[in-house]
């Protein structure tokens, strides 16, 4: 397997019970990937549900709004953040699961680019093996728009939603992909989205900001988080580890 894939044989599949918090789910990341860099580590999955949170860019805390669309997300009950990465205010919470997949990689930066696509192509087969009319591609209006977020079509209206939202961090011997998968309970997610892009003075569209059990009533996260192990099992040899071996 290619280095842009789960590409080691084996990939010890990690469950995090509950979060950490909002900050201290986001910094966990980074110091697992600073442990595979170093070899402290080999390739895993971490899976959690977050607390609610709402993630800026970076371009997004120099817009003349941005103080009060944090406070909007507090009014929400959402907490503030922003990431290391690119991109727009993205908005998670207990009914979305986010999957961290950390390789150590001698070579992580050549391969950064098709990474991207491959996963997209891996969370839209998992949400298909749930009844999602699922595809890879950007949709108009999306919030934090990406060219390789997963999007779901509802079958009746042919609307598209935005499902999948990824980022990446690639630094020298190693890479995080993270992923955000929305399940249950989008109407929480579309209210501090449209609160915040209308602080920060953004267009988007928030029709585009659903849930896979809008599209398919029914499936829970749990649901999710079996179809994507299964999907990796397609690539990869998995093994689990108890949270707890990992020190957080």
């Amino acid at each position: 397997m290619h280095h842009a894939g789960p590409g080691p044989r084996t990939l010890t599949v990690v469950r995090q019970e509950a979060s950490l918090g909002a900050a201290r789910d986001l910094e966990f990341g980074l110091e697992l990937l600073a442990k595979a860099r170093t070899g402290d580590i080999g390739p895993m999955l971490r899976l959690y549900r977050p607390a609610p949170t709402v993630a800026f860019g970076q371009r997004d805390t120099r817009l003349p709004g941005f103080e009060a669309a944090a406070q909007g997300c507090r009014d929400n009950g959402f907490e503030p953040l922003v990431r290391r990465a690119g991109g727009r205010a993205a908005a998670y919470h207990q009914g979305t699961l986010v999957v961290d997949h950390i390789e150590p990689d001698a070579d992580a930066i050549a391969g950064s680019k098709s990474r991207f696509g491959y996963f997209g192509e891996l969370f839209a087969e998992t949400l298909r093996s749930v009844g999602v009319q699922a595809a890879v591609g950007e949709i108009p209006g999306e919030y934090c728009p990406g060219e390789y977020s997963v999007h779901g079509t509802d079958r009746t209206s042919g609307s598209r939603i935005k499902l999948v939202g990824t980022a990446q961090r690639v630094v020298a011997g190693g890479w995080l992909f993270s992923s955000v998968i929305v399940v249950e309970n989008s109407a929480p997610i579309r209210k501090v989205l449209t609160d915040s892009y209308a602080a920060l003075g953004l267009e988007w569209d928030p029709a585009t900001a659903g849930a896979v059990n809008d599209l398919v009533p029914g499936v829970d996260v749990a649901a999710v988080e079996d179809a994507l192990l299964a999907t990796y099992a397609g690539h990869a040899t998995l093994t689990s580890a108890a949270f707890s071996s990992l020190g957080a």
